[in-house]
């Protein structure tokens, strides 16, 4: 088989980084996509990779070897001739990016890191810490971290360490990504649920989980859990197996005293009574207090680090893109990222934000990307998700799917977030700059939640920033 290996719909996180390791294994990769915005579009133009801005059979080279086919509502052979080539032409030789993952990792001891929220975050935390320290981890992130290159590698040392995804694995495949990994280890951080249009009800987005760890116990593997979340406690309390339970209380294994929030956050991490130091980290929010105690709970409870080593690898961690980090040091504005495609993630962003800058108000600017935001059932999660906020611009719902599900219009989720949070407002490409220009630098803080790109206009809403009220 050739060694050329063709992405369709490479912009996904997850796509772009097993696309990276196929560069690794010497393949020649190209790619195509619709929706080419940063992070992922610099990250794929910093590879190297050849990628077509839209779908076409042609995109394909006569010649490949492997065709690896993206799980979004574009991808389906009805309506995408790119894909539907692919089937037809090349069938034998497609693949989902999971099943990749899994071929390119089966030598290794495999950490799988699941949950409904922290799962990015907590991936990025433990692979720092074992590169930090010298154990030249494999490993893959759905996202872009700031402290190493690539959010990929095959590494050389003992640990393959996956974000581990419930979401399906292709538009062919139901099964959840995370089941083709058969890791040793699985880190729980939570269940809430999530993803509605692919999980109806609780039963049925717990029932992947559930089959994660019944192949664990199956090859006696260990589960670490968080006990903050009830969904995420249960299933600890359920697992026959071993175990290590980690959050914020004293009722887990490991937990976090004496937290002291600030530009750079400190607190204790205790293990069963046992105190073992001071942790320092510039990451904001208790949540990412919860999920250094999760890297600890695996990384100090199976030995593999010092505590030594552990916290100088968190005082040097400089978290990831789209996850609470400062989008411009040139205004005097401070914008930030959250990642808002639960409610869970918007909430934990909008608390870690408030709680650093207690003194000014909060403005969000939010996009309802995600089914579980845009579809009906959800609408009643706007009553509370923007508590803390002084204003809230909404964004127009993307229409992707939208014939999938129940979806609202952006006037529904105006009209249901007014009433519970009088100043909202919506915003396009017409009247972004308002945003700015209603603001006040020594007052405001600004926060942008999504899992989307608000149709490239974010960097148009952070140049505004930098020309309005540049750096002193």
């Amino acid at each position: 088989m050739t060694k050329t290996a063709h992405f369709i719909g490479i912009c996904g996180a997850g796509m772009s980084a097993v696309a990276y390791l196929l560069q690794k294994k010497k393949y020649t990769v190209t790619g195509s996509d619709e929706g080419f915005y940063p992070p992922v579009s610099d990250y794929i133009n910093q590879l190297g990779i050849v990628c077509s801005k839209s779908y076409a059979k042609n995109n394909i080279p006569p010649d490949v070897g492997l065709i690896v086919i993206g799980k979004n509502a574009k991808l389906v052979p009805e309506t995408n001739e790119e894909v539907r080539h692919a089937l037809d032409a090349h069938h034998d030789r497609v693949r989902s990016f999971p099943e990749v993952l899994a071929d390119l990792s089966k030598k290794k001891s495999r950490i799988v890191i699941a949950g409904s929220y922290g799962k990015s975050t907590l991936t990025s935390i433990i692979t720092w810490c074992l590169i930090d320290a010298g154990k030249n981890p494999g490993y893959f992130i759905g996202a872009i971290p700031k402290n190493f290159e690539n959010s990929s590698d095959l590494g050389t040392g003992e640990h393959f360490i996956f974000e581990g995804d419930e979401y399906p694995s292709a538009n062919w495949d139901n099964r959840s990504k995370f089941l083709h990994y058969d890791p040793d280890t699985v880190i729980l951080t939570s269940a809430c649920h999530d993803h509605i249009n692919i999980f109806p009800t609780l039963d049925s987005y717990h029932a992947p989980f559930q089959a994660l760890l019944d192949k664990l116990k199956k090859k006696s593997g260990q589960l670490v859990a968080c006990l903050d979340e009830k969904n995420s406690a249960d299933f600890y309390e359920a697992y026959k197996g071993s175990k290590i339970s980690y959050g914020m209380e004293p009722n887990a294994d490991w937990h976090a005293v004496d937290i002291a929030p600030g530009n750079q956050t400190e607190f204790v991490l205790v293990n069963s009574g046992t105190t073992l130091g001071k942790v320092t980290t510039t990451l904001l929010g208790r949540h990412n207090v919860q999920n250094i105690v999760g890297a600890a709970a695996w990384l100090l409870g199976k030995q593999i680090l010092t505590f030594g080593e552990f916290s100088a690898a968190i005082a040097n961690f400089q978290g990831i893109n789209r996850r609470l980090d400062l989008k411009s040091e040139k205004t005097a504005l401070p914008i930030y990222e959250g990642f808002g495609s639960s409610y869970e993630k918007a909430r934990a962003a909008i608390n870690a934000v408030a709680e650093h800058y207690n003194d000014r108000e909060l403005i969000v600017l939010f996009e309802p990307h995600t089914f579980s935001w845009r579809n009906r059932a959800g609408l009643d999660q706007y009553q509370t998700v923007f508590d803390d906020v002084s204003r809230v611009y909404l964004y127009k719902p993307p229409m992707l799917g939208a014939h999938t599900h129940d979806q609202l219009s952006l006037d529904e989720i105006l009209s249901e977030t007014s009433a519970h949070h009088a100043n909202t407002r919506t915003f396009d490409q017409n009247n972004y700059r308002e945003i700015i220009h209603d603001s006040n630098p020594a007052k405001n803080v600004i926060l942008i939640l999504s899992s989307g790109a608000f149709d490239g206009l974010l960097q148009k809403v952070i140049t505004e920033a930098e020309n309005k009220y540049p750096t002193p």
